[in-house]
């Protein structure tokens, strides 16, 4: 893994062993950024289910201001730190252990509003509904901002939210990328 532009371009990446972390693939990446061109610089980005915190890392370097990263693992946490560090990018992000599933209390004391925001849940798992509920009832959260989830063509967009609209949506294999706003 790399980062694929930016002031980063072609730095690699630490990645975790075994598969409880499946990290966004290169190309991917790149075709997620190439759609949100304009919307990366001065985000303040959010990177929910982390993993190795390519996401994340990757809007830092094409000119986000700053990026929140949140994982429970333990291993993903460890990732994501060690690939902070060799980005030398410490003043720009910040890491919280935290059980997304569970709410997203812990974003609520975070200084600026997010305007964009990723979500990468394991496959298959109904994490988007609960993940996307926890999300309306933070206020971190405002009219405007832009999701990117990446999600498996067997766990569709819940559409039970009206908060949400669904913008485009591509398929790159047996993923899919959805992007949405929140409109309210």
């Amino acid at each position: 893994m790399r980062i694929i532009g930016g002031n980063l371009k072609a730095k690699k990446l630490h990645s975790a062993r075994g598969r409880v972390i499946r990290p966004t693939s290169d190309r991917l990446r790149e075709s997620i950024f190439n759609i949100l061109s304009f919307h990366v610089k001065q985000a303040v980005v959010l990177d929910l289910f982390a993993g190795t915190g390519a996401l994340g890392i990757e809007a830092l370097s094409r000119g986000a201001e700053s990026a929140l990263f949140i994982d429970i693992h333990n291993g993903a946490l460890s990732v994501i730190e060690r690939n902070i560090k060799a980005c030398g990018i410490e003043n720009k992000a910040k890491i919280i252990k935290w059980d997304i599933i569970k709410n997203l209390n812990c974003i609520k004391s975070y200084k600026a509003a997010f305007n964009l925001i990723f979500i990468d849940p394991p496959y298959n798992k109904k994490f988007l509904e609960p993940t996307l509920h926890n999300l309306r009832k933070v206020e971190s959260v405002k009219k405007g901002v832009c999701l990117i989830i990446e999600h498996s063509l067997l766990e569709p967009i819940p559409l039970d939210f009206p908060e949400y609209e669904l913008q485009d949506q591509r398929k790159y294999g047996k993923t899919l990328v959805s992007f949405l706003t929140y409109i309210v």
